[in-house]
């Protein structure tokens, strides 16, 4: 999925509409991000993950709450996972709840995953600094993580 990515910071962001700090942190924050940086250099990829209420939530729901809050960021639907509660893309970020953002560098490498509120200056920071980055600094700074 992200491999198509690769040359841009990615900001992966996982939400829940029903997770009070998704909505007060979470998805703002992702839209902000979306709006400040230049789409050439970094891409928001939301992602609603129900880890609860499956039943509760499907494509429509998710597409009216997009259009309630103004969201211009392309924003996936989680699926279910028969092995688990938590969601596949979830599981495979090992995120633990909403809202949770993970920063993946523009050659691939998971460089920062967060999981509650972060602030959105020290954020942009990151975000920035990872766009300014030299292929040589990132592959460096990957083998050290």
């Amino acid at each position: 999925m992200l491999g198509g990515l690769r040359g841009r910071v990615v900001v992966l962001a996982a939400f829940q509409v029903l997770c009070p700090k998704s909505i007060a942190a979470g998805v703002p924050q992702a839209q902000k991000i979306y709006e400040t940086f230049e789409p050439k250099d970094v891409a928001v990829i939301g992602l609603h993950a129900t880890f609860e209420h499956h039943d509760a939530f499907s494509a429509a729901v998710l597409k009216a709450f997009i259009h309630e809050y103004r969201l211009s960021f392309p924003i996936a639907l989680d699926q279910p996972n028969p092995a688990s509660p938590i969601p596949h893309t979830m599981d495979r970020y090992k995120m633990r709840g909403t809202p949770s953002l993970v920063l993946i560098d523009r050659r691939g490498y998971v460089r920062k995953h967060t999981f509650g509120a972060v602030d959105d200056l020290r954020m942009g920071a990151e975000i920035g600094a990872l766009t300014q980055e030299s292929d040589q600094a990132a592959l460096a700074q990957s083998s050290a993580a």
